[in-house]
C-alpha cells in the first residue's frame, strides 16, 4: 500500500512508520512539527525512519495543504494520528483542539475523499468515554458526556468518520487508544516525566491519592493494532478499543517505575485534576475476535523496555 500517516514524526506515528517501512509500503510522513513538545525529537525520529520515507511539512488545519498533499501523494490508505493530545492543555486552548482535532480531521476526510483514498484509520482516546459506569469499556457503551475539551473533540472526530463512511462509502476505522507508553514516548506523558524526575531526585506530582487507574498500553502493541485495522475487511464504519485489558493505580506506576530505576520517588501530593477520568480500562475483545489483536507486554514488562531506553538517552 502507499500510506500517507499524518502525526507520523510523533511518539506512536514514528512507531507505525518504521513497521509500516518494514512491511515494504510506501510511506509518507505529515507533520507540521508544533511545539507543544521539542521539534528536535519529532525531527529526530523521522530522520531515524531513513530516506525511503517520504516527508511533507505542514498543518492539517490548511485544507488547501491538505488537498495538495492528498492529489499528489495517491494513497490508498491514510493513517490519522495528527492531533493536539492531552486533557489538561485542552481546558486552557479548547480552540484550538477544535480547530486541529475537528477542523484538521475535516479537512482530511474531505481531501480523501475527492482523491479516491479507500480506507483511512483515525486515532481516537479512550477519554471518549467520560464517567462511564461500566467496566471494562466497552464500544457499544452510550457515551453522554466526556470530560475535557480533548475528549469532546475525538468524540466529534469519530462523527466526522462516520458520515464519510456512510456518505461516500469510505472504509473507516476508529480506534480508542489506552495511555500509550514506551521507547520513544513523549516528555510531557507521566510514565517519562515520573522517570526523569526520580531519577534526577526531583519530586513529582502525584494529583489524588494515587488511587486513579489507567489502562497502559505498550507501542508495540498499539502498532500491532493499527495495522490490524488497516486490513479490516468489515463493515465501512468500525470502532475499536487498543488496550492492554489490565489496569494500574497511579501507585502502582509509581512503584514500577522505583523498581526499575532502583530509586525512590519524592512524591509531592497534589489536588485531583479537572478533566482527568478516575478509571479507564479497555475491552479487547472485539478487536481480539476482528483484528486478530493480541497485546503482550504488561506494565511489570514494560516499564523496564522504557525505563533501560530512557537511561540509554542520558
Amino acid at each position: 500500500m502507499n500510506v500517507l500517516v499524518t502525526g507520523g514524526a510523533g511518539f506512536i506515528g514514528s512507531h507505525v512508520c518504521a513497521q509500516l517501512a518494514l512491511q515494504g509500503h510506501g510511506v509518507t510522513v505529515l507533520d507540521d512539527f508544533n511545539d507543544y513538545y521539542d521539534p528536535g525529537i519529532k525531527r529526530a525520529n523521522v530522520e531515524a525512519l531513513g530516506s525511503g520515507v517520504v516527508l511533507r511539512e505542514g498543518d492539517i488545519r490548511n485544507a488547501r495543504f491538505v488537498q495538495e498533499v492528498m492529489a499528489e501523494g495517491k494513497f490508498d490508505s491514510i493513517i490519522h494520528l495528527a492531533a493536539r493530545a492531552g486533557v489538561r492543555p485542552s481546558l486552557l486552548d479548547p480552540m484550538l483542539y477544535i480547530e486541529t482535532n475537528i477542523v484538521g480531521t475535516q479537512n482530511l476526510l474531505e481531501a480523501a475523499h475527492k482523491n479516491g483514498v479507500s480506507r483511512f484509520v483515525f486515532a481516537s482516546s479512550s477519554s471518549v468515554y467520560g464517567l462511564a459506569k461500566v467496566v471494562p469499556f466497552s464500544e457499544d457503551l452510550p457515551l453522554p458526556q466526556t470530560l475535557s475539551p480533548y475528549a469532546a473533540t475525538k468524540i466529534a472526530g469519530e462523527q466526522l468518520c462516520g458520515n464519510y463512511a456512510h456518505l461516500y462509502g469510505m472504509k473507516v476505522v476508529c480506534l480508542r487508544f489506552f495511555t500509550v507508553y514506551g521507547p520513544g514516548q513523549r516528555p510531557d506523558l507521566a510514565i517519562h516525566k515520573f522517570t526523569d524526575s526520580i531519577h534526577h531526585g526531583k519530586k513529582i506530582p502525584q494529583y489524588g491519592d494515587g488511587s486513579t487507574r489507567r489502562d497502559y498500553t505498550y507501542i508495540d502493541d498499539i502498532v500491532q493494532g493499527v495495522l490490524g485495522a488497516l486490513r479490516y475487511e468489515g463493515p465501512a464504519f468500525d470502532i475499536f478499543n487498543l488496550g492492554e485489558n489490565q489496569t494500574t493505580t497511579l501507585s502502582e506506576l509509581i512503584l514500577e517505575i522505583e523498581r526499575a530505576l532502583g530509586k525512590r520517588a519524592i512524591i509531592e501530593r497534589l489536588p485531583e485534576q479537572q478533566g482527568d477520568m478516575p478509571l479507564t480500562s479497555a475491552d479487547i475483545s472485539k478487536a481480539q475476535r476482528l483484528l486478530g489483536y493480541n497485546p503482550t507486554t504488561k506494565i511489570r514488562e514494560g516499564i523496564p523496555k522504557f525505563v533501560e531506553w530512557y537511561l540509554n538517552r542520558q
